[in-house]
């Protein structure tokens, strides 16, 4: 099995591409020990949304590594966001810059391509097929893209992060409407800061599925893993924190469900 899927009855499909920790024997002899940390795995998401399945969402969660294939970058490896530096379909390098593989052992074109097949398409498949299906019983759907990354990663921002980072590419993804509705759950409590649209606009899952005009709403929500987890190795997940923050990702996403099922507009 290449992910893990279970569908649900209402109208959100919660999504977590990064969660995957698996790296396949062939690929990990050819890395170089940091690799192994799996230092930007979006740890413990399953455990954080376990919620979703007593509210009915349908869920799908990566197997394997970001270091084997990144899920939420584009086939042909566009950047995502010109003019700043990210890290690849393949990735060679850890957020802190360390190098994943041994000297010469990185991987080229027909390696890619093959990782293609292998680990990226099953996902998006399954993803695409979940979403139309939903769509066809609700009329609505939402996309609930779930990713989560340390509160201070100098590479690619300044500072610590707000607690939590929605995407909705510019509010291109999903409905004007919904995301108002995402911003009034937010705002109605002061535990957490929280951003649209700011350093995180929603990844290629975001960008690629969302269309409101088709019915199809996608967010990305990218939060500080300080909230529920230990954001040093061994990257434990911590129940009491987590339990701190579950009550409004639950909020979050039933009120999500709840504009989808009364018809939702763009």
């Amino acid at each position: 099995m290449d992910f893990w899927f279970k569908p649900g009855a209402v109208p959100l499909l919660l999504s977590m591409p990064h969660a995957g920790t698996d790296i396949p024997d062939d690929i990990a002899a050819t890395m170089a020990p940091c690799a192994l940390v799996r230092a930007d795995t979006d740890w413990h998401l399953p455990d954080l949304y376990a919620f979703a399945d007593n509210i009915g969402a349908s869920t799908l969660s990566a197997r394997w590594s970001r270091y084997v294939i990144d899920l939420n970058r584009p086939p042909e490896d566009t950047n995502l966001y010109p003019g700043q530096d990210t890290t690849r379909l393949c990735p060679v390098d850890t957020f802190a810059r360390e190098r994943l593989y041994q000297d010469g052992r990185e991987p080229d074109a027909g390696e890619i391509e093959r990782r293609l097949d292998l680990y990226w398409r099953p996902y998006h498949q399954q993803l695409r097929a979940e979403l139309d299906r939903l769509l066809a019983l609700h009329g609505q759907v939402v996309l609930w893209d779930a990713h989560s990354i340390a509160s201070v990663v100098p590479r690619f921002f300044d500072g610590r992060l707000p607690d939590l980072n929605f995407g909705t590419a510019d509010g291109h993804s999903c409905s004007l409407q919904l995301q108002g509705e995402m911003m009034r759950v937010a705002g109605s409590q002061d535990l957490f800061t929280f951003v649209f649209n700011g350093r995180f606009k929603g990844g290629h899952i975001t960008r690629f599925y969302g269309d409101p005009a088709a019915g199809v709403h996608a967010i990305q929500l990218e939060m500080c893993q300080c909230l529920y987890m230990d954001e040093a190795p061994p990257f434990a997940y911590q129940p009491d924190i987590a339990g701190k923050v579950q009550p409004l990702l639950r909020e979050l996403m039933e009120s999500a469900i709840g504009w989808a099922r009364a018809g939702g507009h763009v």
